[in-house]
């Protein structure tokens, strides 16, 4: 039985059993083929189980007491079961396991593995579970958000023997190998803010490692399954897998489209369903993980996504190039977003001394790490401690459009960005992130505007109103960085609160850029406040009962 999601009734079911295990990283190695539509290759997911975790429980229930009866009613459902894969024979494929109890196994797909949208296992978010019963023995189940994809193998990986890697290990006399991979991820993982070059490098590194045996794993509309036979808790199961799969051309994460001069190009949108339909993770915001993207595309397209540095492309054989990006700040998932197309840089006619000066930039690795405050989140190189970054007033930033548009991009846009930036400053301090680009999106785009780590994807619409929309939905997009970015809602519903505030605060930035004098900015809000009150009014008389209702919930 399929699940059939029916906004705005039903909320995205959130699938991923983050109480029991957490991505940490995620090393995507991508490519992008315009002719099929299609986004390919391998990611790499580092993990590190979590807290909440009890090895020595034998119920999900009794997990369940540690937790608010809230907490349990949606995160911590009713046990399940797979068939137990030790009778199977040799000859059957190593994904070829169905959920007991929920009607007949399932089919494959032609090459063999299941598909999720093609068919469902009937298990829905609320019957989930961390443990999966097998005959008497448990095997632990890690659950991802999935949707639109075709899984092809799933695979633990090898990080022992990556050259190098042993000085991660702190018991060498550990004579089962699982064991130390798992305690090599976790030395990884737990690497001080200070040493995040070297981290990166050896995320990089181990997603480079060969496999060391498949895992099983299951796909339903919602989700992606996977475990390891014989590993009955979220400590044992391995800390770093490799999944291979590929996008859709249908798939609800991924936009392909053609641009403002009819060129293709592809971009993710991040909503409704967020990001499992561009690739597997853990999508509920608590989950919290820094990612780093190698994306390759033919070499006429530029590839843009959510990084903190400014990449270069790399030439790998003719007519084809790689980018590669990260971030070393934890951010949801669905936060991370990708454009590739056609895009053009559009640099400003001049340039003053006064941007430059306030622009200059101050990369991660430079960082003067004398703490300016103490940040109560957990550890990653904060440039709220960077006593460099707190006088940044301009973010170095690059605005990227469709050729066709450089015209009013010019006019517009290049004209607004550093006072908006800078506006920003002169209210709430130290930009959370390190750079922005700013992406003229293809005309089929649904909004003004998103907000991502390091780039905002903003509608041809806001060019088309003058200095005024432009500037007010710029400021709305930087406000993003830090509430919904930076500072983020533990649970989508809640969602609504970034929005609040960033909307209240595009209008104190855009009074800020156009340097309006105290009275002139008062006036100027109190007018936009008084529309928005009138438009929500109207938006109330032309909605149903329910949906003018906003649901508190109580913990």
């Amino acid at each position: 039985m399929d699940i059939k999601l029916e906004l705005p009734q039903d909320d995205l079911p959130l699938m991923a059993n983050t109480n029991h295990i957490l991505v940490k990283h995620y090393v995507l190695d991508l490519d992008v083929n315009f002719k099929s539509q299609i986004i390919e290759g391998t990611l790499v997911l580092f993990f590190q189980p979590g807290n909440r975790y009890r090895k020595n429980s034998s119920s999900t229930e009794e997990t369940c007491r540690s937790e608010s009866n809230e907490a349990c009613k949606f995160r911590m459902p009713e046990p399940c079961h797979v068939t137990n894969t030790r009778t199977f024979s040799s000859k059957m494929k190593y994904n070829d396991f169905a959920i007991c109890g929920k009607g007949e196994k399932k089919t494959s797909g032609k090459d063999g593995n299941h598909d999720n949208g093609e068919q469902a296992s009937g298990i829905s978010s609320s019957n989930y579970c961390c443990d999966t019963g097998i005959h008497g023995s448990e095997d632990f189940l890690l659950v991802l958000d999935c949707c639109d994809l075709s899984v092809l193998k799933v695979e633990e990986v090898d990080i022992a023997a990556v050259p190098g890697i042993e000085k991660f290990t702190r018991s060498p006399k550990l004579r089962v190998v699982s064991e130390l991979r798992n305690q090599i991820v976790h030395e990884l993982v737990t690497l001080p803010a200070d040493r995040w070059r070297e981290q990166l490098d050896y995320y990089a590194c181990c997603s480079q490692a060969p496999g060391c045996g498949e895992l099983l794993f299951d796909t339903d509309s919602w989700s992606l399954q996977i475990r390891k036979t014989g590993a009955q808790t979220a400590t044992d199961f391995p800390h770093a897998i490799r999944i291979r799969y590929r996008t859709k051309p249908q798939g609800r994460s991924v936009t392909w489209t053609s641009d403002q001069s009819g060129r293709p190009c592809v971009y993710t949108m991040g909503s409704p369903i967020n990001n499992r339909a561009l690739f597997p993770c853990q999508e509920p915001p608590v989950a919290m993980s820094t990612w780093q993207a190698t994306v390759r595309a033919a070499a006429s397209f530029v590839v843009l996504t959510s990084g903190e540095n400014s990449a270069k492309p790399t030439q790998l054989q003719e007519g084809s190039l790689s980018w590669h990006y990260y971030v070393t700040m934890p951010m949801p998932a669905s936060t991370f977003t990708i454009a590739v197309g056609s895009w053009t840089e559009m640099k400003p006619e001049t340039c003053s001394s006064d941007d430059l000066a306030a622009e200059r930039s101050f990369s991660t690795s430079e960082a003067d790490f004398r703490y300016a405050g103490i940040c109560g989140h957990v550890e990653y190189p904060c440039r709220f401690q960077n006593t460099s970054a707190t006088t940044q007033e301009i973010i170095p930033h690059r605005v990227f459009a469709p050729v066709c548009l450089k015209g009013t991009c010019q006019e517009t846009l290049l004209q607004l960005l550093s006072s908006c930036l800078a506006a920003a400053h002169s209210v709430l301090g130290t930009h959370p992130f390190s750079r922005l680009d700013v992406l003229i999106v293809p005309a089929n785009f649904p909004s003004l505007g998103m907000a991502s780590p390091h780039i905002v994807f903003l509608s041809q619409s806001a060019l088309t109103g003058g200095s005024h929309l432009c500037g007010i939905r710029l400021c709305h997009e930087i406000a993003h960085a830090w509430f919904g970015l930076a500072i983020g809602a533990r649970d989508w519903t809640e969602e609504w609160l970034s929005e609040g505030f960033a909307t209240h605060l595009e209008d104190v930035f855009w009074a800020k850029a156009q340097k309006l004098a105290p009275h002139e900015a008062q006036e100027q809000q109190e007018l936009r406040a008084c529309l928005r009150w009138r438009r929500l009014q109207d938006e109330l008389q032309n909605s149903p009962e329910e949906m003018q209702v906003l649901s508190v919930t109580t913990q």
